[in-house]
């Protein structure tokens, strides 16, 4: 079986988008955590499925899977990797579904191949201001996925094994997504995230947006606030709702060969 895909990353968090008319009718989730192995498959975060076709009030929908074969409802930095996929058909702005629901998406600027996003990310909300988890204070947050933000002095510490403890706690059922706060100044913040179903990742859109949010209710930081992450800075402000701003960029074309070498069943 061929699979054709085109390989994007959006702050260095990296998918491998097909279209949903060249994706094949079998087992999702395994397909996945194939073509997202970085040793034996092509390697991403996330692989993502979209759909071109629009409805009343969306242009395009996709429908993503993590690296372990887990499907999460939204990926902020997957996201603007499928507007640049779709940018032929929709040059300015696009409204995408996802399963976090419709999210709208502005193209900003380009640039030596690297395309800025501005993407509204939908009503946010705090969920728990001042829980306990794994005995560490940390802020829960609902970005469209589940987020728990947990404020640092620094980073000196194993935060990776911290992260994964979480993923896995008892209180999230469905695991969750974690992010390591660092305050900088009033407006920026630095930021290392653990995924739900892909580990430690260069940066994270909905990750960025639960800790900018995280750091607004805790009075930690004040809009607009800039998120660094390993890979460079998002923006967030939360002027006319919460619209985070980051780049996506296209790396490669290709077709991934799953199951035995040159079939084409």
């Amino acid at each position: 079986m061929k699979i054709p895909f085109t390989k994007l990353h959006g702050a260095k968090n990296d998918f491998l988008l097909t279209l949903a008319a060249h994706a094949p009718n079998a087992d999702l989730p395994a397909i996945s955590v194939a073509i997202c192995n970085r040793y034996t498959g092509v390697g991403a975060d996330g692989w993502m499925i979209v759909d071109p076709t629009p409805g009343d009030d969306f242009d395009a929908t996709i429908r993503l899977f993590n690296s372990d074969g887990s499907e999460p409802e939204l990926s902020g930095n997957g996201t603007r990797c499928a507007a640049l996929l779709l940018l032929d058909q929709h040059p300015d702005e696009i409204r995408i579904r996802t399963g976090a629901g419709i999210k709208h998406l502005k193209l900003i600027s380009q640039a030596a191949g690297e395309y800025l996003f501005e993407m509204n990310m939908g009503e946010i909300k705090v969920v728990d201001l001042t829980a306990t988890v794994q005995n560490h204070d940390a802020v829960l947050v609902n970005a469209g996925n589940p987020q728990c933000a947990m404020p640092v002095a620094d980073f000196d510490f194993d935060w990776r094994a911290l992260g994964n403890a979480v993923e896995h706690d008892p209180r999230f059922p469905n695991r969750t997504n974690v992010s390591f706060i660092r305050p900088v100044d009033p407006h920026t913040i630095d930021v290392r995230f653990w995924e739900r179903g892909a580990g430690e990742t260069n940066s994270s859109g909905t990750g960025s947006t639960g800790a900018a949010i995280a750091a607004i209710a805790r009075g930690l930081a004040i809009s607009p606030v800039t998120v660094l992450t390993p890979a460079g800075p998002l923006t967030l402000r939360t002027e006319d709702g919460v619209w985070l701003t980051g780049p996506a960029a296209v790396v490669a074309d290709g077709l991934f060969h799953y199951g035995r070498i040159g079939a084409d069943e």
